[in-house]
């Protein structure tokens, strides 16, 4: 019986990894699909949700881990990561004093949701809400640490305005069951 279950496990285990192998790989070749510009005007790359977690996974930078991705409404996009923040910054080549270390390290789960608007070669994200650890940001809370934390650490974050999407992208259609990317 024992025997059973350790085989059972290490199959399910397997399938999920090549599950993971196989959305990666699919995602990154649709990515250099569109990269390359030999798309026709009018063309649809369909990423699924699973492909966008999978991709995900690969290109995490370092204090982040398991990353998932969830389109829960047309247009509105639920991502979720256990994130070490101190990881995070040290990464980045700043080095967290004493207390600041105290107050970012260690994982914590993260949620972000956004809405994503796009059309004629732009799109804009707006942060609706996030959850750190339990505690919901949202409104006005939420809107003066984008522009305070955020954007001063991250300058190129194009959070709350409009940005090109580029490699002649038209539009994302953002829907529950997929991202359809639309080449112009």
């Amino acid at each position: 019986m024992k025997f059973r279950l350790v085989s059972l496990v290490s199959l399910i285990a397997a399938c999920s990894l090549w599950a993971e192998y196989t959305g990666y790989t699919a995602a990154r070749q649709k990515f250099e699909l569109i990269e390359s510009g030999h798309l026709r005007s009018g063309a649809r790359v369909v990423l699924t949700p699973a492909e966008l977690t999978a991709y995900a996974q690969h290109e995490l930078p370092a204090g982040v881990s398991n990353p998932r991705l969830q389109i829960v409404s047309p247009g509105v996009v639920t991502g979720t990561a256990m994130i070490d923040f101190g990881k995070v910054r040290r990464a980045q080549g700043y080095r967290p004093g004493w207390l600041m270390s105290r107050l970012l390290d260690g994982d914590r789960p993260v949620s972000v949701t956004a809405r994503i608007q796009s059309g004629g070669g732009r799109a804009t994200v707006t942060v609706q809400k996030v959850d750190v650890g339990g505690l919901e940001i949202d409104g006005r809370t939420l809107d003066f640490l984008i522009q305070n934390f955020l954007i001063p650490m991250y300058p190129d974050a194009a959070v709350g305005r409009p940005f090109e999407l580029g490699h002649r992208i038209d539009r994302l259609d953002v829907q529950p069951a997929a991202v359809g990317v639309v080449i112009r």
